[in-house]
């Protein structure tokens, strides 16, 4: 598929998610043109243009992450998923981290979402829960390990004995944390 395809078919879904993240008209036009650089140079590794819809989405995502980490903003935390504004109906692994996180006790929650998903430095996270770094470092890690606990649980993922998350998406309905 070419980029100016993909640019017909979805740039307008792209820029009202992206919209959504930045409530600005001139930086959605940015970010969006961005989005679709990236896209452009990276189309020939998609392998699979079932799940074009969701890749996009994601490059869109990250293209408004680092927007604000360059600018210094926080990023508005969702409580709904990504793929739920890509509006498919494939199982994906974001569907199961969504709600796994959600699962999460807040005092983990919350300092993963800052270090991973807003890209804040742990000290950073320390300054803003007011909290020692030490306890910050305990619960990012403790965090990470409770998702991949929740692979486990979820969708009967393996840890295997380098310690790497191995396994196969179950089927929606058959998924402990997505039926």
């Amino acid at each position: 598929m070419k980029t100016k395809k993909v640019w017909e078919l979805y740039a307008k879904d792209i820029k009202l998610f992206i919209l959504s993240k930045v409530n600005d008209e001139v930086t959605s036009d940015d970010l969006l043109q961005e989005t679709f650089i990236k896209v452009h140079t990276k189309l020939n590794t998609l392998k699979d243009e079932a799940k074009l819809k969701p890749w996009l989405f994601s490059i869109a995502r990250y293209t408004v992450l680092d927007y604000f980490r360059n600018n210094n903003l926080s990023y508005p935390v969702s409580e709904e998923p990504v793929e739920a504004e890509a509006n498919h109906s494939e199982h994906t692994r974001e569907d199961c981290l969504h709600g796994i996180i959600k699962a999460l006790p807040k005092k983990y929650r919350d300092p993963l979402i800052l270090a991973d998903i807003q890209g804040l430095k742990q000290a950073q996270i320390s300054e803003r829960l007011h909290l020692p770094l030490s306890t910050v470092k305990s619960q990012v890690q403790r965090g990470r390990k409770l998702i991949a606990q929740g692979f486990v649980n979820c969708c009967d993922f393996k840890i295997n004995e380098k310690g790497y998350l191995v396994g196969e998406l179950k089927e929606k309905e058959n998924c402990k944390v997505c039926n």
